[in-house]
């Protein structure tokens, strides 16, 4: 059985990133290596829950991830769509906490969604299955 491991999201800065990511988001650090000359290697999880998938946040600058990063930008298209259980409790919860959203929740189908601005560069869709 093929699992996923690990995926990578292309960040303007990776200290950034990882607090918002965790203290925000509400992600574990999963691995925290200063690699030096202030490059780091930082991963986050889901707190308590799926050990075994972890999120890179890797730095954004270069050839490759600049041109993929302003397009998917440009579109307004989230890089990482996460699940959780309520939507609008965790929509409300990142308001009050100064987080800006570009789409607040909607039904979409089978599933309410929400898009917020991870602050380091990406659209982050939230996204919870509707019962």
């Amino acid at each position: 059985m093929i699992k996923l491991a690990m995926t990578s999201v292309y960040v303007d800065d990776v200290a950034a990133a990882h607090a918002f990511y965790t203290d925000l988001l509400g992600f574990e650090t999963r691995t925290h290596i200063d690699l030096g000359d202030g490059t780091l290697f930082v991963t986050v999880g889901a707190a308590g829950a799926q050990e075994d998938v972890e999120l890179l946040l890797e730095p954004g600058q270069g050839p490759i991830a600049e041109p993929y990063r302003a397009a998917l930008r440009e579109a307004g298209l989230p890089v990482v769509v996460f699940s959780v259980d309520d939507v609008a409790v965790e929509h409300e919860r990142l308001v009050a906490a100064g987080v800006r959203f570009t789409q607040g929740p909607q039904e979409e189908g089978p599933v309410i969604t929400a898009v917020l601005d991870d602050t380091v560069g990406n659209y982050v869709q939230l996204m919870q299955t509707v019962k």
